[in-house]
């Protein structure tokens, strides 16, 4: 009895320490610069680095299985990890090869990373997978 109420005391303890965090975070105007992945809350990107790519940030995109997806594109994305290998095949962006862009954390698709020779890359992100 006397472990399960250790092991109940300790979950309140962490419990009590993330709504803390979560309250410090909520008063933080640099707060709402940030991008998360909505399934684990990794921080993704920032608001700063929003950027226009072919005169827009937003575009939407089907895929070659018709799936429809509202992209935003950022000139960073610190919390993806980029994965298989690059290919201009069904780009949606003229002169850019892409890659698989994943949350570092929960390897969640997050979208796209995209590269042009002599380009500066770019994340074409999911929009509907970030939350502020």
């Amino acid at each position: 009895m006397l472990e399960a109420k250790n092991v109940d005391e300790d979950r309140i303890t962490r419990l009590k320490a993330e709504l803390e965090t979560t309250v410090e975070e909520a008063d933080d105007p640099e707060e709402e610069k940030k991008l998360r992945c909505r399934a684990c809350r990794r921080l993704i990107t920032t608001t700063d680095h929003i950027i226009s790519i072919d005169g827009n940030h937003r575009h939407s995109f089907a895929n070659p299985a018709g799936i429809v997806f509202e992209i935003g594109c950022f000139s960073a994305a610190d919390g993806c990890a980029n994965r298989g290998a690059s290919t201009s095949e069904f780009t949606w962006f003229s002169g850019y090869s892409w890659r698989f862009s994943l949350c570092s954390r929960c390897r969640n698709h997050m979208g796209w990373f995209y590269a042009g020779e002599g380009k500066s890359g770019f994340y074409g992100l999911i929009l509907a997978r970030l939350i502020q």
